[in-house]
């Protein structure tokens, strides 16, 4: 026991060392055609992050998430998918994700691996981004408007559509805010 009682001991400065992350740049996602999404490369831009399913009820939301990415992204906006099975409606073979995705919706903007978005084994975005908005996804279509400095984060719930009045008026005062200063 007092062996135990040591080596706990003994670890909690390395703990306390490891830096927590300061924004949304801090966090990367592997990506469902393989390598990596990482979110440093969109810095100074606003990034709306959707975690998807193939087989539910809102998975129309996939044609307005495409339409929002082709109409705002040479205004700065990234729309990252994250497709998830944490509520059992998600493939779970990634190359019939983006097969779905392309053939059904046409999707060009970034989609993420299948990834866990709830709960204790949630993706460190996740845990991170539900922490600032007000909690984690309660359902698939849940969006995380993240802010040009990358640490203001507003979180939408599924029903909320892309093309809302609410998320379109987030997203308008997210795109016309500065970028910060590099």
């Amino acid at each position: 026991m007092a062996k135990a009682t040591r080596r706990t001991l003994l670890a909690l400065p390395l703990v306390a060392a490891a830096p927590a992350p300061a924004s949304a740049w801090d966090f990367r996602f592997p990506a469902l055609e393989g390598g990596e999404h990482d979110l440093a490369a969109w810095r100074g831009r606003v990034l709306l992050v959707v975690n998807t399913a193939s087989f539910c009820g809102f998975t129309g939301q996939y044609a307005a998430l495409q339409r929002l990415h082709e109409a705002q992204e040479a205004a700065g906006l990234v729309v990252l998918g994250v497709p998830s099975n944490d509520f059992h409606q998600e493939s779970q073979d990634g190359r019939k994700i983006k097969e779905f995705c392309d053939a059904q919706f046409g999707i060009t903007f970034p989609m993420a691996a299948i990834t866990r978005v709830k709960g204790p084994e949630a993706h460190p975005f996740y845990r991170w981004a539900a922490v600032r908005s007000g909690g984690e996804p309660r359902w698939n279509f849940h969006k995380y408007l993240i802010s040009r400095n990358g640490w203001q984060v507003q979180g939408f719930p599924a029903r909320v559509q892309p093309a809302s009045p609410a998320l379109k008026h987030a997203l308008e005062l997210a795109l016309t805010s500065a970028p910060p200063a590099s």
